[in-house]
């Protein structure tokens, strides 16, 4: 009997059909989608607004103090909270007041976001800018559309170009990076660099350009293009970054050989109009010697 028992249930097993999971697990799941959602959504607006330190050896006394905003992957035109995060942003530099404004790149996702890009540079002092793949709607997101920008006064706009200002009495080259050139792999920004200048800054949107460059090339290296990963899974010790999870950098400060490297989590959405720990943030840079 306990044999013909044993039959009857292996049976049963194989022939029962599949259940569906209970209303209040499906509930639950969207409950919790819902949620996500809606976190990331008010995230993508969520601006942080952060002064870092950042030392640098051999730093001209003059030069200590030298205060440096940088901005970083705007993607306007597409609909987003993130057009929220800019607007802080920019009003958070105007009040600021910094020594200069630099812009890493993706201005644009759509040309329709032109004019909105356009009455935010007319408010930043001092500023240089370079473009991103975005802007020549070079990358995988369907909803990217090219945009002919060209002239961003009164921002000063890069393209494989150099610029030298005076500050404090000392001699400071900005260098910026042009996009297209660089996928290409015909950039040489290092070969620009003036041994001259009492400092000198990179800026690229890509932030893998720190490991192309010669030893001692640059004093500061500005880049974005990552935006901290914008979906991320946290997880003990850490989270896991799904866009962008082969990238050996991700956000901050980083020292290498060709210069010190601030990579900004940048203020737009790219793909979704969404962030999931992985705040847009604009970043004031305070210049210090290190020891």
């Amino acid at each position: 009997m306990a044999r013909g028992v044993t039959m009857c249930w292996r049976g049963e097993i194989r022939g029962s059909p599949r259940r569906t999971p209970p209303w209040w697990v499906v509930g639950a799941l969207a409950a919790a989608g819902g949620a996500v959602l809606a976190w990331g959504h008010f995230e993508a607006g969520w601006v942080r607004l952060r002064t870092l330190r950042v030392p640098l050896p051999g730093l001209p006394e003059e030069l200590i103090g030298l205060r440096i905003v940088h901005l970083s992957d705007f993607h306007l035109g597409f609909p987003s909270r993130a057009s929220r995060a800019i607007e802080q942003a920019v009003a958070w530099t105007v009040g600021r007041d910094p020594d200069f404004v630099l812009v890493s790149g993706d201005l644009l996702s759509r040309p329709r976001g032109e004019a909105e890009l356009r009455r935010h540079l007319q408010r930043l002092p001092r500023c240089y800018a370079v473009l991103g793949n975005h802007d020549f709607a070079s990358s995988r997101d369907p909803f990217s559309k090219p945009a002919a920008l060209r002239d961003l006064s009164p921002a000063v706009l890069l393209e494989d170009a150099a610029v030298t200002i005076e500050l404090r009495g000392r001699r400071v080259q900005i260098v910026g990076v042009d996009p297209r050139s660089y996928r290409l792999g015909v950039s040489r920004p290092h070969r620009r660099s003036d041994p001259g200048a009492d400092l000198r800054i990179l800026l690229c949107h890509f932030p893998s350009v720190i490991d192309r460059l010669p030893a001692g090339a640059f004093d500061l290296v500005l880049a974005g293009h990552l935006h901290a990963g914008q979906i991320n899974v946290p997880r003990p010790g850490g989270k896991i970054r799904l866009a962008h999870m082969r990238w050996r950098y991700a956000e901050g400060l980083y020292r290498r050989p060709g210069g010190t490297l601030h990579l900004s989590p940048g203020l737009g959405t790219t793909f979704l109009p969404f962030r999931l720990f992985a705040r847009p943030e604009a970043t004031e840079l305070i210049l210090v010697r290190a020891e």
